[in-house]
């Protein structure tokens, strides 16, 4: 009879394949080198080096070719030019989604969700007796039939009003939400990489909202010295630019897009590690770096007052704790009526979609 046969364990050995191991690598890389594949290679090699990624059955040049074989990676056959495929910035996006999410269900700590019951569209696992106004289609008949027997035996049977039981169920509310991202040049300075922990942000929660909430929008807004959109499939390229924080211009670009939008409900998030720096005054920036400058800030307050009129929410992830930034934050804050988070960078995603998350559930009467 064959016995058991004990191997040495290898970490590295969790059931997946050697492509499979290194893919999860190389994608991780690419958040940081900006998609720029040929700087996650040469990570690459550097970390084969020093860890032994690859031994004499499968070595890096294989492993380049199976990403280019299924589709991860393409080349240019003129100028030698290797860039990633769409295949690979949404395998990012996914990877980026299981990173953050699945913390989130790992751990329920900190989780402050409050669901309140109502018509909609998820059930509910709570029962409640029937009541005048209730519809045929919430009726839990299990449940009901079950009163039923207990309330009158079986060989009687038969159902009353009493015995009834409703089933009821929560509703997603649809809603429109902009991501405003800082680009500013503090988001690298003094030796932190503020900006890959933002990317990775938008990155889960655009794969969020388009796989589980599709009726939802959400429009990803950068701000620097301006403020512009980018599209979902240019998040992996997302730099850091030599700029200031315009944040007004940022806030009122995502107004504008919420506008247009038709969803009743309506948000926004903005990541930033700083206070807002910069105006542009028709053709020219207004700049000052030392300090809230009252020009710049009240500029603010008017912005975020807008958005309490149009039931616009802020909320803003401040990922730096300079304690002077605390007055900007708690001010700006208070006049949107919003909320405000001091998270570190290791916690940025988990803060945005526990908040994300709480706000899709509304009481319908």
């Amino acid at each position: 009879m064959i016995g058991h046969r004990f191997d040495k364990y290898d970490p590295r050995e969790d059931g997946k394949s050697r492509f499979e191991q290194m893919l999860n690598l190389f994608m991780q890389l690419l958040s940081y080198t900006n998609g720029d594949a040929t700087e996650a290679l040469q990570w690459m090699n550097e970390l084969d080096k020093k860890y032994q990624l690859t031994d004499d059955t499968y070595g890096m040049g294989d492993f380049i070719d199976e990403l280019k074989q299924k589709g991860y990676l393409s080349d240019n056959n003129q100028n030698g030019e290797i860039k990633i495929t769409p295949k690979t910035e949404q395998g990012i996006r996914k990877r980026s989604l299981e990173e953050i999410f699945g913390k989130l269900k790992k751990s329920k700590q900190g989780n402050h969700h409050s669901f309140k019951p109502g018509q909609g569209d998820e059930l509910n696992p709570e029962t409640k007796p029937f009541q005048f106004g209730d519809t045929l289609e919430q009726i839990d008949f299990t449940e009901s039939i079950r009163n039923a027997q207990i309330n009158h035996g079986i060989d009687a049977f038969r159902m009353q009003e009493d015995d009834l039981q409703i089933r009821e169920t929560d509703f997603k509310a649809q809603t429109s939400t902009v991501l405003m991202i800082d680009i500013s040049h503090s988001m690298i300075l003094y030796g932190e990489d503020r900006i890959t922990p933002a990317k990775k942000v938008a990155m889960a929660l655009s794969e969020l909202i388009t796989t589980k909430y599709p009726k939802d929008t959400l429009d990803i807004v950068v701000f620097g010295n301006d403020a512009w959109t980018v599209e979902i499939k240019d998040l992996p390229y997302l730099q850091v630019g030599p700029y200031h924080t315009n944040t007004v211009a940022g806030l009122q670009l995502a107004m504008d897009l919420l506008r247009r939008r038709k969803n009743p409900n309506k948000q926004i998030f903005m990541i930033t590690d700083g206070k807002p720096t910069c105006l542009k005054i028709g053709n020219r920036y207004y700049k000052n770096s030392f300090g809230i400058d009252r020009r710049i800030f009240s500029r603010c307050l008017n912005l975020a007052a807008q958005c309490k009129k149009l039931k616009i929410p802020i909320t803003t992830f401040m990922i730096a704790s300079d304690p002077y930034l605390q007055k900007f934050v708690s001010e700006f804050t208070e006049t949107n009526q919003g909320k405000a988070f001091f998270a570190s960078l290791d916690k940025l995603g988990a803060f945005i979609f526990r908040d994300f998350e709480s706000g899709k559930r509304k009481t319908v009467y």
